[in-house]
């Protein structure tokens, strides 16, 4: 018998946010930690991308801020800490869904890129939930805006990731603020390493959760290219975006100034496309992801730390431009496509003298990522089954231009006339950081042909 979220003793207002939001079945990670966060207890959870871990640990903090509060003070009785500002305004998103029945609720986000003075006024109200990134959050601490008197609730939220990006000391200076008396609700990706002994660290008795990954196959295809250089690839991806039939693309690539780079080049070849990434402004960083839910952005070209928390349906594709640094983000970055049931595309090149990452992404998901090639553009050097660099330079491909998969792996059908619609050199001047505006744009042209199998 499964269970319902009217079987969790939840109070009747939150119950009645979750039906209106279409929530029914509690996911085996809120089904599992929900009760155990009720009791009070610490908890350390391991679950996958998309499995419901934001409303795990938001609604029995929702159902214990129903109660008043025992201490007195202005300070904020929840704290969240992720990794960055688009993982915390779904944070904040997700809260405010949830509590839309509870008038009396209030919540602030944290984060860098926004306005210190409008953070420094809604702290010096009362406030039940803080939403925060550890840096800025610091920010506000060493100016003594911040009081935890009343916190009674931590959540670290993606907590591998935040190590990742070297919040450690951040983390650690905040949480040496808080009450120790306080409920510590810890998630990640894994409990391996330094994120684990910090867990230890700042938990008490935790119950420990750990959901099988779910194989997701099914509603993400893979396909694995490789290319011979960067020439090759930049063949590879023009001739793939112009022959596919892409609703919106997200490009992941290695570096901050790659997205500009390639975001500029796209935009100047006919393609809607912009770029993401942590130095952009707050502002502009909004404005880039409301293009993209508004469909005015087609291609959006970001790194793995700004791409996370993305959720827009209608994302058809993803194109791993550069392979990911570590093989985790290789399931977060191709979970941005086959949301809400749908179905997605998600390709990855590699330069032959990469296969070793390659291995380690296949290991770490526990399959083969199917390889294919691209009829005409194939790759001329030759790979080493050890991971030695390919010997001979080789020509690299060559356009023979024929679009779709077949079942013989290959990349055939007629090439697309790849148009460039409607676009035009972009006017905007230089904003904060160099960044050119990108103004709204036509959509690219699609091509004639999709993806086969």
């Amino acid at each position: 018998m499964s269970v319902k979220f009217a079987d969790l003793n939840l109070d009747k207002n939150i119950l009645s946010a979750l039906q209106s939001e279409g929530y029914e079945t509690p996911t085996p990670i809120q089904a599992q930690s929900i009760p155990h966060a009720l009791e009070r207890r610490d908890i350390m959870a391991s679950a996958q991308t998309g499995s419901g871990k934001t409303a795990a640990f938001l609604l029995p903090v929702l159902q214990h801020l129903t109660r008043r509060s025992e201490k007195p003070g202005k300070g904020p009785r929840a704290l969240v800490l992720t990794p960055t500002r688009e993982l915390a305004a779904q944070v904040e998103k997700n809260a405010l869904a949830y509590a839309k029945n509870m008038k009396w609720f209030k919540t602030v986000s944290i984060v860098g890129g926004s306005s210190f003075g409008y953070q420094i006024r809604a702290l010096a109200k009362p406030v039940d939930l803080i939403v925060a990134t550890p840096g800025r959050l610091m920010d506000l601490m060493d100016s003594g805006k911040v009081d935890f008197e009343r916190l009674e609730v931590l959540i670290l939220d993606e907590a591998d990731r935040m190590l990742d990006m070297g919040f450690i000391d951040d983390i650690e200076k905040i949480v040496a603020e808080t009450p120790e008396d306080r409920q510590t609700l810890l998630f990640s990706a894994t409990w391996d390493g330094a994120v684990g002994k910090l867990a230890r660290k700042l938990t008490k008795n935790p119950e420990v959760i750990e959901i099988e990954r779910v194989d997701e196959q099914g509603k993400i295809e893979e396909q694995l290219l490789y290319c011979d250089d960067m020439r090759h690839k930049n063949r590879l991806l023009d001739h793939i975006l112009r022959d596919a039939n892409i609703d919106q693309c997200v490009i992941f690539t290695s570096t901050k100034a790659m997205t500009e780079v390639l975001a500029d080049e796209l935009y100047d070849k006919g393609f809607a496309a912009n770029c993401l990434h942590g130095d952009m402004p707050q502002g502009w960083r909004n404005r880039t992801l409301m293009d993209l839910r508004k469909g005015r952005c087609k291609i959006l070209v970001a790194t793995d730390v700004a791409a996370r928390g993305i959720d827009v349906p209608t994302i058809t594709h993803v194109i791993n431009y550069d392979l990911p640094k570590q093989a985790e983000d290789y399931v977060h970055r191709i979970g941005r496509t086959g949301r809400a049931g749908r179905t997605g595309l998600a390709i990855t090149f590699a330069e032959v003298n990469e296969y070793v990452k390659v291995h380690k992404i296949e290991k770490f998901i526990g399959r083969k990522i199917p390889e294919m090639t691209i009829e005409g553009m194939e790759p001329t050097r030759k790979r080493s089954k050890s991971g030695d660099k390919p010997k001979g330079k080789g020509k690299g491909g060559h356009w023979g231009g024929k679009g779709g998969f077949d079942k013989d792996k290959k990349f055939g059908g007629k090439k697309s006339d790849g148009k460039k619609e409607g676009f035009k050199k972009r006017d905007g001047k230089a904003a904060d950081g160099g960044f050119k505006d990108r103004k709204k744009s036509a959509p690219a042209g699609k091509g004639k042909q999709g993806f086969k199998k």
